[in-house]
C-alpha cells in the first residue's frame, strides 16, 4: 500500500479515484504546524532558530497519517508545486521523523500542474526529492514576516494607540493607498475646452470631428483654457468654408494577450466579473482541485498560483486543434505563439493558468455561478492567446478651410478580420486618446465640400487620479515588484480586516487609522516602507529559492539594521510622535485658511493650539488647553469647511423652553436644545441633540429645520389595517420609518418629514414583501440542499447585517462582494468549515434549577428573650 499526502480533502478525493486500490490518499488540510503567536518563536540570537507548534486539529490529522503509515510501504508527498507546497511536505516530514514513523519507509516527492489522470499518474511515475532550496525560501519569508510583525507591532501599540499591526508587505501596500488619497486631496483641477462638431459631406452619413488646429497652430489639451477662447474658436468653425483635405487609411493589427497568470487573472476577474481577489482565488482553487462534471470528477484548470505565461506543447497542440475544428483554420496562426514573462522577480517557473482540456468548452461543462464565470474567462483567454491577430483599417480624415484658419480631424477604424476578438477581448483600463477609434467613417475623398453642423464648445476639468481598485492595486504592486501574486489576496484582506482601508464601490479609501500608521512608519521606519527596498528584498528572497544565497545570511543582514531602528524608538515619547504626525499630516489636518490666519489656532478659546490626539476610539483633533477647553473635531476634517465653525444660536424653540444651537462635534455637525439648569436636580439631564442629515448643508441650517430635527421621532399616523403607530426617524444608515419592528428606508430626510400615512403604509408593505437587508431577518433567499455529512438542510438567509449561510446552529457570513444567488453548496460548505474552525463562543451553562422551597412549619411561640449585657462591636477592616 502507498500513502499519498495532499493539502485538501477535495483534492484527495479526486486523486484517489485516479490511482486505484493500491493507494490511500489523505489530506493534511494545509500546514500541519506554524510559528505560534508569541515572542520567541524566531530567535535571532540563536542563529534564527524557529519554534514550531502543532494545533489541536492538526494533531488528529497527523495521527491519521501516522496510523495509515503503519500499513504502507511508501510515503508520497503530492502537495502543491510551489514554495508553500514544498514547505507543507517539509513540515510533515519533520513531524513524522520526530515520531519515528518513517523507519523503513520509502519517501518520494511528486508534483503535477493539473489534477487530471494523466498528469497525476505521470507525476507518480517520475518522483523527485524534496527541494531544500524552496524550503529555505519559505523559512526566510516566514521568519521575516514574523520578525517584522512581532517586533514592529508592539512599537505601534505603545507609541500609536489604536494601531493594530504592521507587516512587511502589507504596510507598503497601505502606503500606496494612502499616497493616492493624498494625491486626490492635493489635486488642483485645470480647466480646458473642446470644440466638437458633426461634419456632413453629402457622401454617406454625417460623422463627428474635433478641432485640432487654429490659425495654423496645433492645439494641445490646454490651448483653449477659458470660455472666451473657446467661444472665439467656435465662431471661427461656424463661419469657415470647409473641405476634406486628406483621407488616410492605414492597416493595423492587434495581438492577443498571453494566458492568465495569478495577477492578471485577479485583475481581469475584478474588471469583467466584479470578483474580489479572494473570491477569484477561492473559485480557482475549486476548479483546480476537481469538479464533478456529470459522473466524472476532474480538475478543470491548471495550478492557479503562478507567474508563468507559457503552455506546454501538448496543451498548445490541443488548443490549436480546437481552434481549427471549432472556429476555423483561418483563425489559427501558422506557428504556435510563445510568451515569456517580463516580471523581474518571477517565482518558480510554472505553466500559465489554462484549461486542463480545451475540448471542455464552457457551454458543455456542467458548472454554475462563480465557477462557470471564471472557467469561461480562463478558457477564452487561453484560447485567444493562440489565435490570429485582429486586422483593422484605421482611417483619419483631415478637414480645413482654404486658409488653414481651422483644422478638424475625424478618426475611426473598421475591423477587416476579427481574429482573436471572435473569442475574447481584454477589458480596456484606459483610452489612447479622445478620438473615437471605433467610429465607422463614410467613403469621402479629398476635395469634397464639408459643412460643420452642431458646433459645440464643451467645458472640461482635469480629473484627479482614481482611487485604487483591487485590480489596479494588484497591477501596481506587481509593477513595483512588491510581494508575490499568490499573496496579494491575503494582503488586501488583512488591510480591510485591520480597519486600515475601506472598500467602497470597489475602490480603496484609507481609514484614519491607516493614514496614521503609514505616516508613523514613514517618519520612524521609512526604510521599511520604501518601494525599492521592499522589491530588492523580494529579489534577494528569489536568490534563496534559486540556491544563490543562504537564507540565514539574508536574515542576519536584515535583522542587524531592523533591530537597530527599533532600538532608536525606545526613548520615543507619544508627544514626539504626535508632533511628527502634526507636521507630516498638516495639509490634511490643518490646511491653510483663506484669510491667512493660523490653521492650528483653536476657534473655541483664545490661546489654545490644536493638535492631534489619540483616544479610546481613535485619533481626533483637540485643544492644548484641555480640560479647560473641550473643543474637538474628527481627524481628517481639516478640509471640511464646517469643521472649525463656531457654535451658532439659531433662536428660541417655539414650543419648548430653551435655545436651539447649531454645533460641530467630534462626530460631525448637530443641533442641540439648550435649557437652563434646574437647581433642584443634582444631576442635570443631557440636552436633546440630533445630528444633521447628510444632504442638509451646515451653512443652510435654519431654526425651522432644527426644530424639525429636535422633534424626532415623528408620529406619522396609526396603521389603518394593523393598528400601531408608524413613526419616522433618523438612524445610523439614514432616514427611515418604523412600524411593528419593520424598518423601511426613506431616500431623504426631507421626504421623511413630508411622507403621509398612505405612502408610509405602502413603504412598510413593500419592505415586508422584499425584506432585502432590512431588520426583518429570517427570510430564506436560497435552499442549497442537504449537508453531505449530516443530510441537514443548508440555506442562504437574509439577516439584519446581510445574507448568510445557515446550517443547524452555525451562521456563516458570505464574503463581501459575493452575491447570494451565486453561492452554491460547495462554497457554502467552505464558509461553514471556516466558521467551525474559528470556533464559537462558549455558551453559558443554564442556571441550576432551584429546589422547591420546603413548606414552612408554623412558627413556635417565642419565649421572652433573656436580658443580655451589651457587647462591644468588633470593627471589620475594609479591604
Amino acid at each position: 500500500m502507498n500513502l499519498v499526502i495532499v493539502e485538501s480533502p477535495a483534492k484527495a478525493k479526486t486523486i484517489e479515484k485516479y490511482l486505484g486500490k493500491d493507494y490511500k490518499v489523505l489530506a493534511s488540510f494545509g500546514h500541519v504546524r506554524d510559528l505560534p503567536s508569541k515572542n520567541g518563536s524566531v530567535r535571532p540570537e540563536d542563529d534564527f532558530a524557529m519554534e514550531w507548534a502543532v494545533d489541536t486539529k492538526s494533531k488528529s490529522r497527523i495521527k491519521d497519517i501516522t496510523d495509515a503509515l503503519k500499513n504502507s510501504d511508501k510515503l508520497i508527498l503530492a502537495t502543491d508545486p510551489d514554495r508553500e507546497g514544498e514547505a507543507i511536505s517539509w513540515h510533515l516530514l519533520e513531524v513524522l521523523n520526530k515520531k519515528k514513523a518513517l523507519k523503513g519507509k520509502d519517501i518520494e516527492r511528486v508534483v503535477f500542474n493539473a489534477i487530471t489522470k494523466k498528469s497525476v499518474t505521470d507525476a507518480i511515475a517520475n518522483p523527485r526529492q524534496l527541494d531544500q532550496e524552496l524550503v529555505d525560501a519559505y523559512l526566510a519569508r516566514r521568519a521575516l514576516d514574523y520578525l517584522v510583525g512581532f517586533t514592529l507591532s508592539p512599537v505601534l501599540w505603545r507609541k500609536l494607540p489604536g494601531a493594530r499591526s504592521a507587516g512587511r508587505v502589507q504596510s507598503v501596500a497601505l502606503r500606496l493607498i494612502c499616497e493616492r488619497e493624498t494625491e486626490i486631496e492635493n489635486f488642483n483641477p485645470q480647466e480646458f475646452w473642446t470644440i466638437d462638431t458633426i461634419i456632413d459631406t453629402k457622401r454617406g452619413a454625417p460623422f463627428a470631428a474635433k478641432l485640432v488646429s487654429l490659425e495654423g497652430e496645433r492645439l494641445d489639451k490646454f490651448s483653449l483654457n477659458n470660455e472666451g477662447l473657446a467661444t472665439a474658436a467656435k465662431a471661427k468653425v461656424d463661419s469657415a468654408d470647409l473641405s476634406v483635405k486628406s483621407v488616410e487609411a492605414k492597416p493595423v493589427q492587434r495581438k492577443p494577450q498571453p494566458p492568465f497568470q495569478t495577477s492578471t487573472l485577479q485583475q481581469e476577474a475584478s474588471r469583467k466579473l466584479g470578483f474580489s481577489a479572494t473570491r477569484t482565488m477561492q473559485t480557482a482553487q475549486r476548479l483546480y482541485e476537481g469538479i464533478d462534471i456529470g459522473g466524472e470528477t476532474v480538475g478543470l484548470i491548471t495550478y492557479m498560483r503562478t507567474d508563468g505565461i507559457s503552455m506546454v506543447g501538448e496543451a498548445l497542440s490541443e488548443c490549436r486543434d480546437v481552434i481549427k475544428n471549432d472556429i476555423g483554420a483561418a483563425y489559427c496562426p501558422k506557428d504556435p505563439r510563445e510568451y515569456k514573462t517580463k516580471a523581474k522577480n518571477a517565482q518558480e517557473a510554472h505553466e500559465a493558468i489554462r484549461p486542463t482540456s480545451f475540448e471542455r468548452h464552457p457551454d458543455k461543462v456542467k458548472l454554475s455561478g462563480d465557477q462557470k464565470k471564471l472557467y469561461e474567462l480562463i478558457w477564452k483567454r487561453a484560447m485567444a492567446s493562440q489565435m490570429e491577430n485582429a486586422r483593422m483599417e484605421r482611417t483619419t480624415i483631415e478637414i480645413a478651410d482654404a486658409a488653414n484658419t481651422v483644422g478638424l480631424r475625424a478618426t475611426g477604424s473598421v475591423i477587416r478580420f476579427d481574429g482573436f476578438l471572435k473569442v475574447y477581448e481584454e477589458t480596456k483600463t484606459s483610452t489612447d486618446g479622445d478620438d473615437d477609434e471605433s467610429a465607422t467613417l463614410p467613403p469621402v475623398e479629398a476635395g469634397d465640400a464639408a459643412k460643420a453642423d452642431e458646433v459645440k464648445a464643451d467645458q472640461h476639468f482635469t480629473q484627479p487620479p482614481p482611487r485604487y481598485s483591487e485590480a489596479s492595486l494588484v497591477k501596481k504592486m506587481e509593477e513595483l515588484g512588491i510581494g508575490r501574486p499568490s499573496t496579494y489576496a491575503s494582503i488586501l484582506k488583512v488591510l480591510q480586516d485591520r480597519g486600515y482601508v475601506n472598500l467602497d464601490k470597489r475602490r480603496f479609501t484609507p481609514d484614519d487609522k491607516g493614514r496614521l500608521v503609514t505616516s508613523f512608519l514613514e517618519n520612524f521606519f521609512s526604510r521599511y516602507v520604501q518601494y525599492d527596498y521592499t522589491a530588492d528584498l523580494e529579489e534577494r528572497l528569489d536568490k534563496v529559492s534559486a540556491g544563490e544565497l543562504d537564507y540565514k545570511t539574508l536574515l542576519g543582514d536584515f535583522w542587524k539594521q531592523f533591530a537597530a531602528t527599533v532600538d532608536e524608538t525606545k526613548e520615543l515619547r507619544v508627544t514626539h510622535v504626535l508632533d511628527a504626525l502634526n507636521d507630516a499630516l498638516r495639509p490634511l489636518i490643518f490646511p491653510d485658511k483663506e484669510d491667512g490666519s493660523d490653521p492650528r489656532k483653536c476657534t473655541s478659546c483664545d490661546d489654545g493650539e490644536l493638535s492631534l490626539k489619540l483616544g479610546k476610539f481613535g485619533a481626533f483633533v483637540g485643544c492644548s488647553n484641555y480640560p479647560e477647553c473641550k473643543f474637538t473635531r474628527p481627524f481628517g476634517d481639516g478640509n471640511d469647511p464646517n469643521a472649525d465653525n463656531e457654535d451658532t444660536m439659531l433662536g428660541a424653540h417655539p414650543d419648548m423652553a430653551g435655545e436651539v444651537w447649531l454645533k460641530t462635534g467630534r462626530f460631525g455637525p448637530y443641533v442641540e436644545l439648550k435649557t437652563e439648569p434646574d437647581p433642584e436636580l443634582k444631576k442635570q439631564p443631557k440636552p436633546k441633540r440630533t445630528s444633521l442629515p447628510k444632504n442638509w448643508p451646515y451653512n443652510e441650517m435654519t431654526l425651522d429645520k432644527a426644530v424639525q430635527l429636535l422633534s424626532l421621532p415623528r408620529e406619522i399616523g396609526e396603521h389603518p389595517a394593523e393598528g400601531g403607530m408608524i413613526t419616522g426617524a433618523l438612524g445610523r444608515y439614514g432616514p427611515y420609518i418604523l412600524h411593528n419592528g419593520t424598518y423601511a428606508n426613506v431616500p431623504t430626510a426631507d421626504e421623511m418629514f413630508e411622507v403621509g400615512l398612505n405612502r408610509a403604509v405602502d413603504l412598510i408593505a413593500e419592505k415586508r414583501a422584499n425584506p432585502g437587508r432590512g431588520r426583518s431577518a429570517g427570510t430564506v433567499l436560497k435552499d442549497l440542499g442537504l449537508h453531505p455529512s449530516t443530510e441537514k438542510p443548508v440555506k442562504i438567509m437574509d439577516g439584519r447585517y446581510g445574507p448568510y449561510v445557515k446550517y443547524e446552529k452555525i451562521n456563516a457570513t458570505i464574503p463581501s462582494g459575493t452575491k447570494p444567488e451565486d453561492v452554491n453548496i460547495d462554497m457554502a460548505l467552505e464558509y461553514i468549515a471556516e466558521k467551525e474552525a474559528k470556533g464559537t463562543r462558549k455558551k453559558k451553562k443554564p442556571a441550576a434549577k432551584k429546589k422547591p422551597a420546603a413548606k414552612k412549619k408554623p412558627a413556635a411561640k417565642k419565649k421572652p428573650a433573656a436580658k443580655k449585657t451589651a457587647a462591644k462591636k468588633t470593627t471589620t477592616k475594609k479591604t
